[in-house]
């Protein structure tokens, strides 16, 4: 017969084991609950306006095993429309622990906006599978590129090091697409929108930007220390300055997600980029609108900038990791049988 301390040391080395071997075990095997679309079924609605887009996607990432298939509780996105000109959004996005969240939110709002092309650009050396089966599975006409940051120009330790403010060669690389796949006299009208994957967005903000002829402007709720940053305009509707705490008297002292630029100036610049060198944080934005427009050149939407909460720039969450050793140990016949485990947690405040 197996003494009690003896079955007590046993059940206390096996218990915690079994335990992480089950949460383990349903973790990975749980399915999803809900897969994209069967495309050869119930493909694009006017697959004819995608200009192609389709082709941009990687092959490579198309042969992951779909086990559920289920439709999406959302009408489909709105049916194409040869009137309206076309919206480039280009969003640059990075691997970490809410990239999925945020894309999902912002993918959630780009549906529901008629004549949209997302352009995700990833910083990455490859495509990765998250987010190739976001997009197949977001019913959004989409291009997905990528390109990392050089490692000498990622954020380090010294805030004083010359770095590249993130996103800047991801926009780069979005704008050289552009102009390779349309050309100057044949393209349809188009606008293009710098928006990031950590925002939020008004509907109303992309029917705004949608009579852009150059450049148009209008103000960002949370960014910069205050409610809003917004452009100053004057009773003849021109702009003329800058609401804004940090750098006003910056040529162009706009946050990234405040402007939309029509498609056509763009192609005909083909010298306007973010600049990658020689430019002060916050003067990213400068570096491409003066090689586009003078400040005169700006159309105010928002109502004559009057109206905020077309474009909220959200906080990044903030999250710790916590990390728990436990060691039990008995004394088994003059020995000391002892089990030890490591418990992680990851905690985010939002």
């Amino acid at each position: 017969m197996p003494k009690r301390r003896d079955i007590v040391a046993i059940v206390l080395i096996v218990l915690p084991w079994t335990l992480l071997i089950t949460v383990w075990h349903q973790s990975t095997i749980t399915p999803l609950l809900a897969t994209r679309k069967d495309v050869r079924r119930d493909g694009p609605p006017n697959s004819r306006s995608t200009f192609a887009l389709r082709e941009s996607c990687s092959p490579q990432n198309r042969d992951v095993v779909e086990v559920v298939r289920t439709e999406y509780v959302y009408s489909r996105p709105p049916p194409w429309s040869d009137v309206l000109p076309t919206i480039h959004v280009v969003t640059p996005t990075y691997s970490r622990p809410v990239q999925k969240a945020e894309l999902t939110r912002v993918a959630n709002t780009l549906l529901h906006v008629p004549n949209l092309h997302w352009i995700l650009v990833e910083d990455s050396q490859r495509r990765t599978p998250l987010v190739s089966r976001l997009l197949h599975g977001a019913g959004i006409n989409y291009t997905h590129l990528n390109v990392e940051t050089p490692r000498n120009y990622k954020a380090r330790g010294d805030v004083r090091d010359p770095r590249i403010p993130r996103g800047t060669i991801q926009r780069n690389l979005a704008l050289r697409w552009l102009r390779e796949t349309f050309s100057v006299n044949g393209s349809r009208p188009g606008i293009v929108y710098f928006g990031d994957d950590d925002n939020t967005y008004s509907l109303e903000l992309f029917e705004e930007m949608r009579s852009t002829k150059k450049v148009s402007v209008w103000p960002v709720a949370f960014v910069g220390g205050l409610r809003f940053e917004s452009p100053k305009v004057n009773t003849l509707g021109k702009v003329y300055g800058w609401k804004t705490v940090f750098d006003p008297h910056r040529p162009f002292a706009i946050d990234m997600a405040g402007f939309a630029v029509n498609l056509h100036l763009i192609l005909s610049k083909p010298q306007a980029y973010f600049k990658l060198r020689g430019v002060k944080g916050g003067y990213q934005e400068s570096s491409l609108l003066k090689e586009l427009v003078t400040l005169s050149d700006l159309e105010p939407k928002a109502a004559n900038c009057t109206k905020v909460g077309n474009n909220v720039k959200q906080p990044p969450p903030e999250c710790v990791c916590l990390c728990v050793c436990v060691c039990v140990c008995v004394s088994v016949s003059s020995r000391w049988l002892c089990s030890c485990w490591v418990l992680f947690f990851l905690t985010c405040r939002y």
